[in-house]
């Protein structure tokens, strides 16, 4: 501490000037003043195990929120709790505040010992205990309170650590008493804190799949929506040459007439295929883009769109959620684009950015090092 090491280096300074005295003193002055010397090295020496004994219990108490050692938490979640869904934890989280609220109501959360007396009185000594006790267990629950209202899955570890300093530092200022928090008390709480932080990971796994769900069902509208566009823009177009033709052989020019059947005959080939491609949801582009301002030259995306025409997709990857547009390296047409998709990411798996949720489509890699035989279906 710096004002305890100051105050250390200003008493020796005192010392050493002291001692430029001696010289002029009688042999009983000296020895008078050796041991006022002596006594006044052992008082600071005192304080200064004190001093040490202080910072060494400030320093337990510390609890580690280094961002380094959060980022390292971060990585894949384990459940201390593994159950179906979010409904599941908040009935098991009711269950654990009702066990919670019967041991603080009944007395049970906390210990203390109960052979005191004030002024001679045995009941005055036990109001006392109980009145300590009570502020005790409104502290521990406060800051147990607060641990469960702001833990977050990355900072799990983090959090019951510092629950934990604080039942120590109870026992620690109430060891006269003998007041402390009960183990099992402290273990509800502790119990409360990992399922509140599995019930909060589970909430947003649980947004995360209704978000994926609801874009997909967005861009399967989407598409939908421009096969029925383009058949109504080929009928349309069909039956326009339909027309034609049929003047043409009113009129007897079997020449042009052969030119337009070839035409209709294109046609309804395309008219087939948007149909083919409509009714196979499994049919699509498989596209490798990257964004060298938004992410740098070592990172693509790969994804797959049953769009008609994929680039549209591209271009609204790029429209707000970063702040440059994409870059397309690969478009590849495939009648199982969701195969295709998946060899390229399971290819690339050791480079995923997000390895938690690997619906994010996004790899550590160059536009060159996607598998090369991967790229055609």
């Amino acid at each position: 501490m710096p004002g305890g090491r100051r105050r250390l280096e200003e008493e020796n300074e005192d010392l050493r000037q002291q001692l430029t005295t001696l010289p002029g003193m009688d042999p009983a002055s000296i020895a008078a003043e050796a041991a006022r010397l002596s006594d006044q090295v052992r008082r600071l020496r005192e304080e200064q195990a004190d001093v040490e004994t202080q910072l060494a219990l400030l320093r337990a108490e510390l609890v580690r929120t280094s961002e380094e050692s959060e980022l390292q938490e971060i990585g894949i979640y384990r459940y201390q709790h593994p159950l179906a869904d979010a409904v599941a934890y908040k009935a098991q989280l009711a269950d654990l505040a009702d066990r919670i609220k019967v041991m603080a109501r009944g007395g049970t959360a906390i210990e203390a010992n109960t052979g005191w007396t004030v002024n001679g009185s045995a009941v005055e000594g036990r109001k006392m205990v109980n009145e300590y006790t009570k502020l005790m267990l409104r502290a521990y629950n406060a800051e147990a309170d607060n641990c469960v209202a702001r833990v977050r899955p990355h900072r799990l570890h983090t959090t019951i650590e510092r629950l934990d300093k604080v039942a120590s530092t109870i026992a620690r200022l109430g060891k006269t008493m003998g007041i402390r928090v009960r183990v099992e008390y402290h273990r509800l709480r502790v119990q409360e804190i990992t399922l509140t932080a599995d019930y909060r990971a589970k909430q947003d796994e649980e947004k995360e799949r209704v978000r994926e769900e609801r874009e997909r069902q967005r861009e399967e509208r989407v598409a939908l929506a421009e096969f029925e566009r383009e058949k109504a823009r080929l009928a349309k177009e069909q039956s326009h040459y339909q027309a034609a033709l049929a003047k043409l052989h009113a009129k007897g020019d079997t020449t042009a007439a052969a030119e337009l059947e070839a035409k209709l005959t294109e046609i309804s080939e395309a008219i087939a295929g948007v149909e083919a491609r409509e009714a196979n949801t499994r049919a699509g582009y498989v596209y490798v883009i990257s964004n060298l301002g938004a992410f740098g030259p070592d990172m693509v995306k790969i994804g797959m769109t049953r769009r008609l025409d994929p680039e549209d997709r591209v271009r609204e990857l790029g429209d707000a959620s970063v702040p440059f547009r994409f870059d397309i390296h690969a478009l590849i047409f495939s009648d199982d684009a969701v195969t295709l998709e998946n060899r390229l990411h399971t290819a690339l798996a050791d480079r995923r950015v997000n390895k938690v949720n690997t619906r994010r489509e996004f790899f550590y890699a160059s536009p060159s090092e996607v598998p090369p035989s991967n790229r055609t279906p």
